[in-house]
């Protein structure tokens, strides 16, 4: 590739459940132009085009040769993240890949190299930090609201796939799990808010087994877990403020937070980190109600509408000003260390033992500006 385009030609790989959701996401932005898709499902990547009005490639290795695109996003079932990854880096493209960035932590490491080596940039969901909700506590705790952060709580409830999935079996096999499927969302909120993890603890299990699937498109009946579905854990952050963590597939409804942290001179609440809106709320210590903050930057839609909250491209739009010169936030080092984090809950269950990090990241630069490159 010669040169910056003031364009940024946009490949999918990978069309499946949530590709409408990064190409509507990714139509916000002035410097983003999706101009192709393509999947080992033909008829999949064939619909995804028709609807959105872009070519399809025949295979992966067709879009990877193609010089009219510059950057791949890579939204495969995460098991393919590490050689979908590696190949569209090695064909000197940019790479912005689904979470997790890849199932174990050496193949995430072994990516940061590659991008390195290639001279390209590599970055990976999850973006939702970004959005209105993500900027607002981050704004919250900057400004010293809640005083000195001690602590956190963190709950990544079920996310009722077997409801509406038509195959969900992956989520319930190595590589999926409460943790690699939602709990990236709440580590990247994490890590926005307090900084780098430092060190983990944790025990974990499988809950239910087998699961019913009662989507009305499933092409399953029923699940064998294998693995674990119902996980907890501390997380000790460099800041000094200590967190609680509980990840779970069994968990199907609850009254606990989604997110609060905890100061010296009061508590914030953090809504559903999955989404990229919603209430953030701070009540002072010793006090009786809770303040609705005014947000940040304006929201992307309703809340109650799951669709326009869910919207992916964010991060593409982070990586292309990246690329330019700006802050990289959602970055591969920060990906990685999340993927760590993550990892260590189990790794902390199997061996009895405190886990410290062997990663780390900065803490991302406020992200404000990005929504302001966003289509009237």
């Amino acid at each position: 590739m010669t040169g910056q385009p003031s364009r940024y030609r946009v490949g999918i790989i990978g069309c499946g459940n949530i590709a409408s959701r990064y190409l509507t996401g990714l139509a916000r932005f002035q410097e983003l132009e999706v101009v192709a898709c393509t999947d080992l499902r033909r008829e999949l990547a064939e619909s995804l085009a028709t609807q959105y009005g872009i070519a399809v490639h025949e295979s992966p290795d067709s879009m990877l040769a193609d010089p009219d695109i510059d950057l791949i996003v890579n939204i495969t079932p995460p098991n393919a993240h590490f050689a979908v990854s590696a190949a569209a880096m090695r064909a000197r493209k940019h790479v912005y890949v689904e979470k997790p960035m890849a199932p174990v932590l050496e193949d995430a490491l072994r990516l940061i190299e590659i991008a390195e080596e290639q001279s390209v940039m590599l970055g990976s969901a999850p973006d939702t930090f970004l959005g209105s909700a993500g900027q607002t506590a981050r704004a919250a705790l900057d400004s010293g609201l809640i005083g000195e952060p001690i602590g956190a709580i963190a709950v990544v409830r079920h996310s009722k796939a077997e409801l509406w999935h038509p195959d969900p079996t992956f989520l319930f096999q190595p590589g999926g799990g409460p943790a690699l499927d939602l709990g990236p969302y709440y580590i990247a909120s994490l890590v926005n808010l307090l900084g780098p993890v430092e060190s983990v603890s944790g025990f974990t299990r499988i809950g239910a087994s087998p699961r019913s699937v009662t989507a009305p498109d499933r092409r399953v009946e029923s699940i064998d877990v294998t693995t674990p579905t119902h996980m907890s854990g501390s997380l000790e952050f460099r800041s000094g403020a200590i967190a609680t963590l509980m990840m779970s597939f069994d968990v199907w409804e609850t009254d606990l937070p989604h997110i609060e942290v905890y100061g010296t001179e009061g508590t914030l609440s953090v809504p559903n980190p999955d989404l990229l809106d919603g209430d953030v709320r701070f009540r002072p210590n010793g006090q009786t109600q809770w303040r609705t903050l005014d947000p940040v930057l304006p929201p992307s839609g309703p809340i109650e509408d799951g669709f326009l909250q869910r919207l992916r491209g964010t991060g593409v739009a982070d990586l292309v000003g990246a690329i330019e010169g700006a802050p990289h936030r959602a970055s591969d080092r920060l990906a990685a260390h999340v993927l760590e984090v993550l990892q260590a809950v189990q790794t902390s269950s199997d061996t009895a033992t405190v886990v410290r990090l062997s990663t780390t990241c900065e803490r991302p630069a406020v992200g404000r500006e990005i929504s302001e490159r966003t289509k009237a």
